[in-house]
């Protein structure tokens, strides 16, 4: 039992420093990690630039930051988008992907909700773009099958 305590005792030591590591990497540093990523590997690094930009968006909202807010819902659309294609691409990562579309799209809903009249429009294209995105990784999952003997 002391073996067992002590090599768990060990490997969360061994662990922590490499899970804050990634934790305490600011956004820029994540971007350049993403942009120099294997193909395979850069749908989840693009989706979590784009949860680090809807928390950016949302503090700007909270801030009252209109300008800072709606550009970083651009980039929440453009590393969507990226991760997307390279989720399509590769053909990995298509249901992570999806369902943290997903969420960011819930997200935006509710925030939509309390922005003012003149930011719902960019609001509401972005939640549409993103959509957009998840159909086509719905397609790509699931795909439409040919019947060969219907007409």
């Amino acid at each position: 039992m002391r073996k067992l305590v002590g090599t768990v005792v060990m490997l969360a030591l061994a662990a922590g420093p490499a899970a804050v590591g990634k934790s305490d990497e600011t956004l820029e540093q994540l971007v350049a990690r993403a942009n120099a990523a294997r193909p395979d590997e850069r749908a989840d690094l693009d989706m979590e630039v784009a949860q680090r930009e809807l928390k950016a968006a949302t503090d700007a909202y909270k801030a009252d930051k209109d300008n800072e807010f709606l550009a970083a819902v651009e980039q929440v659309v453009k590393y969507s988008d990226s991760a997307q294609a390279a989720a399509i691409h590769t053909g990995k990562h298509l249901k992570n992907t999806e369902i943290k579309i997903r969420e960011i799209v819930l997200r935006l809903r509710d925030l939509k909700l309390n922005v003012d009249m003149d930011e719902q429009p960019p609001v509401q294209n972005a939640i549409d773009r993103l959509e957009g995105f998840r159909t086509g990784l719905l397609q790509g999952m699931f795909g439409t099958k040919k019947q060969d003997n219907k007409p």
